[in-house]
């Protein structure tokens, strides 16, 4: 079989960069700034209570296992490395996997962009005659919004995660990469359950273990029936053309092997060079994202085996963006990404504001530098600009993260970006005029007079709350302090700071 391309689809060049710009993002651009989403989502009390206690219990339980190993920071090392070399030779490892796929009977599609790769999985879909789909867990399918469009085409696609079962059946969006109904509690997802699963008991009570059987029997019915499923992938293998997909429930096991055609979505920088590097992420992925030693189900596949599972195999390699961000030198470490949340659950904004207020498909601090990259931050009034101010740069997320990704010096980087390309916002006004200021004795004691005006803004309570017009994105999230009575140079020339200087220099002689 011969790898299958549309007519405006082509490998990356070279394999180098798409000769043809992204055109759709999916779920990748919200429609409001990340402080205004911020804002709304603080003043929900209960969503504060469920995130928090999730990620306090999986942050003990990460901290537990990965405390077991001895050599942890030597397999963060490893994992590194690993994803360094992959970025480095992406273009003949897609061309490797390629070639491997298709001797084992799979069909390749390339895919420039979200709308590319819609178009490719919903053709393949009608080619199978049905009109309903089973899907395993993937964020590279919610990143190209796979089931708007299917909806829109008249396909329905059920996702089989529970957690992502109970998002879609609550008409909501994921807050989490991991856990995507993390925002929600239990006596919220029964009410979810009477009010949009079909044959529901109407005596559903809350407790866990009934709400898991009320899925699985609502889901049973479609992993018997229907003949087509959709996944992501975890990691795809170069040297032999195998995928490999992770989860917990063995949802993904059933949609991996029971339907005749199994569509896959993979992003291009999911790929490992050989199947031992396996060995080195089966250790990093269940330890930092569940806090488990290894997932319950752990499911590879490599091409078509006659008589077992999926007859007809699609791999779709989408790019998105990301040849883009492989072209930055310093913004493609954020490609070694192996989606396992751990930052996320050590990130105090996160952990205050929730997923949806980064109005993205990647939340938290990976998402804020992650999204702004691939769906970019150029556009005026870009709610990705946003993003990469979204962090206290503590650190957290790069201690917590199994390959090593710097995402503090990535959320600075994207920063610098951001402020680079407004040539002269307000940022830029500023320090032009501190510039000035600052270039001439007379004109910075000028300055400093006229400061003291601030003292009036300030009143009583000796802080601005409020600047005016352009200034004020410095006041929205933050007090400034009003200007002291005196400068320094005031209280130098004083007599109160003349006894402390004599004061200070008799202490030096003495000691």
């Amino acid at each position: 079989m011969t790898a299958s391309r549309s007519t405006h689809s082509t490998r990356p060049t070279a394999l180098g960069l798409p000769s043809i710009p992204p055109r759709g993002f999916g779920n990748l651009r919200g429609t409001e700034t990340f402080p205004a989403a911020a804002h709304h989502e603080l003043a929900n009390g209960q969503l504060r209570r469920n995130i928090g206690k999730a990620t306090h219990t999986i942050r003990a339980k990460r901290l537990n296992v990965t405390g077991e190993i001895p050599d942890w920071e030597q397999l963060r090392d490893a994992g590194a490395a690993v994803k360094t070399d992959v970025l480095n030779r992406l273009p003949e490892l897609l061309e490797q996997l390629e070639a491997a796929v298709i001797a084992r009977g799979g069909v390749v599609h390339w895919a420039t962009d979200a709308a590319e790769a819609n178009a490719i999985v919903t053709r393949l879909v009608r080619e199978t005659g049905s009109d309903e789909v089973i899907k395993v867990k993937s964020m590279a399918t919610q990143e190209i919004g796979l089931n708007e469009h299917l909806e829109d085409e008249g396909i329905h696609a059920y996702e089989t995660d529970l957690a992502e079962l109970i998002v879609q059946l609550g008409h909501d969006k994921p807050s989490h990469i991991l856990v995507p109904a993390i925002h929600r509690n239990r006596t919220e997802i029964r009410e979810i359950f009477l009010r949009e699963m079909a044959g529901v008991d109407p005596d559903l009570d809350d407790n866990p273990a009934h709400l898991a059987e009320a899925a699985r029997k609502f889901l049973r019915r479609k992993f018997m029936t229907v003949p087509v499923a959709v996944s992501g992938a975890n990691f795809g293998v170069a040297e032999t053309g195998t995928l490999a997909v992770v989860e917990s429930e063995g949802n993904g096991r059933m949609c991996l092997t029971l339907p005749d055609t199994l569509i896959t979505v993979m992003g291009i920088e999911k790929l490992l060079p050989t199947y031992r590097d396996l060995e080195v992420f089966l250790q990093l992925l269940p330890r930092s994202s569940t806090g488990e030693r290894m997932n319950p189900y752990t499911s590879m596949w490599t091409g078509v085996t006659p008589g077992d599972g999926p007859q007809n195999f699609h791999l779709v390699l989408l790019d998105n963006g990301r040849t883009a961000v492989l072209a930055d030198r310093v913004g493609r470490e954020a490609l070694h990404c192996i989606r396992c949340s751990a930052c996320l659950n050590v990130c105090p904004v996160y952990e205050r504001t929730g997923g949806h207020a980064y109005g993205s498909t990647y939340p938290g601090p990976i998402g804020a530098v992650l999204s702004p990259q691939l769906a970019g931050m150029s556009e005026p009034g870009d709610p990705n600009a946003t993003l990469p101010f979204a962090s206290s740069l503590c650190g957290a997320c790069y201690d917590a993260c199994p390959v090593k990704i710097d995402i503090p010096s990535l959320l600075v980087e994207l920063r610098h970006q951001k402020v680079e390309h407004a040539k002269f916002g307000p940022e830029a006004a500023l320090m032009k005029a501190a510039s000035v200021a600052m270039s001439s004795s007379a004109r910075w004691t000028a300055a400093q007079k006229a400061a003291g005006a601030l003292r009036i803004v300030a009143g009583k309570k000796g802080k601005i709350s409020n600047l005016p017009g352009p200034l004020a994105g410095w006041t929205a999230a933050r007090d400034i302090p009003a200007p002291p009575k005196q400068t320094f140079r005031q209280w130098w020339q004083s007599d109160e700071g003349a006894a402390a200087i004599t004061q200070a220099r008799q202490n030096g002689e003495t000691q």
